[in-house]
This record gives C-alpha cells, structure tokens and sequence, in this order.
C-alpha cells in the first residue's frame, strides 16, 4: 500500500470537513439547517475531485443515497462520532477496501 492509498482516507476527512463548512457558510442564515442537505453535498463533493479519492465513478442520484444511508448508520451507531471521520471510514470500507 502507497502512502497516498493510506493517507486517502484522512484526505476524505478533510474533504468532507471542508464540505461542511463550505455547506455552513452557504446556509448560514438558517445556521447550516437544511433538510436537503444531501444533495448540495453530493454535488460539492463530486465537484471537489470525491470519485478520485474514492477511484469509483459515482452518479450524484447514487452519491445522494449514500450520504443519507450513512448519516442514518451514524445517527444509530456512534451518535457522539465526528462526522467527517465516520463517513470517510464508511467510503473508504466501500470503496478502497480499508
């Protein structure tokens, strides 16, 4: 294994960190609150090179799906877990077998 392969998923972490702070801003006189908040993150990530980090062509429709189903997963299982670090274990598990 490279070091970029083992360093891929902390680069998703900081991905999807600066995704949400950039969703934040974005939404910023509702306080981040937006209850279509998988699908402007779909798009800034696939915008934002996430299929390369993942090597995996995604659409956005299948993209959208897996945040939904990984936020779910999160909200049940390790409520109290930083976000941005359990969805990067979630795609890297997927999609680069770690």
């Amino acid at each position: 294994m490279t070091q970029e392969q083992k360093q891929r998923p902390e680069t998703i972490t900081a991905l999807l960190h600066q995704a949400g702070i950039a969703h934040h801003t974005t939404h910023i006189e509702t306080n981040g609150d937006d209850p279509e908040w998988p699908i402007w993150y779909a798009g800034y990530l696939l915008e934002n090179g996430f299929e390369a980090l993942l090597n995996a062509k995604l659409l956005k429709s299948d993209l959208i799906y897996l945040l939904v189903l990984v936020d779910r997963q999160q909200k049940s299982e390790a409520p109290g877990a930083q976000w941005e670090t359990y969805y990067a274990n979630f795609f890297a598990r997927r999609y680069l077998n770690e």
